[in-house]
């Protein structure tokens, strides 16, 4: 098991970190991308994840020089989600740090997710009734990569940010922890990269 005693909190992203939901919202991009005509590039949509969808939109419309309004795709693609099969399982490596860490110190979930996306994530999984806080894109006026997600976690479990460590699946997760001030392990293909 990674040693965490340093740390009086773990701070987890939900998406692709804590929850294996993260291919059924590419699928979801992917059908959004090619109905309005973004190029298709996974690896590219899987470095965006934990940026909230609006923003993504906006991300891609200035990377491939495209005006489409970024709520009506934004809303497209959330319909797609919701209409496919996203029956979310928990990611074994970073559970296993959950709930061996879950007695002796506070845990908090920082998500890109809406509100709404994540609690039905979190509730069917059994981790909702479970963390001490959690912050959503629906929470936070700057989403990932800025720091506000991890500092709004850290300022509900009662923590500094260096007394917080994040698991994160994305460089811009990355980013937004040490833009926050707190330590980060990356998990790739649900496995914890020490």
């Amino acid at each position: 098991m990674i040693d965490l005693s340093r740390y009086r909190g773990i701070i987890f992203d939900m998406d692709g970190t804590l929850i294996d939901s993260m291919g059924s919202h590419q699928s979801a991009w992917r059908a959004v991308c090619e109905e309005y005509g973004y190029p298709w590039d996974e690896a590219y949509m899987y470095s965006l994840g934990g940026v909230p969808t609006l923003q993504t939109v906006v991300v891609l419309n200035e990377k491939y020089g495209m005006s489409h309004n970024a709520e009506i795709v934004a809303a497209r693609k959330k319909l797609i989600w919701e209409e496919g099969d996203h029956t979310p399982t928990v990611i074994a490596d970073t559970f296993a740090v959950f709930e061996h860490y879950r007695p002796s110190m506070k845990i908090g979930v920082g998500t890109g997710a809406e509100r709404g996306h994540a609690l039905d994530m979190l509730n069917a999984t059994g981790i909702l009734s479970r963390i001490d806080a959690l912050v959503t894109a629906s929470d936070v006026e700057n989403g990932k990569p800025a720091p506000d997600t991890f500092l709004n976690v850290a300022l509900q479990l009662g923590l500094t940010p260096a007394e917080c460590i994040v698991f994160e699946d994305t460089q811009i997760g990355a980013n937004a922890a040490a833009a926050a001030g707190m330590d980060c392990v990356i998990v790739k293909d649900g496995k914890i990269q020490c």
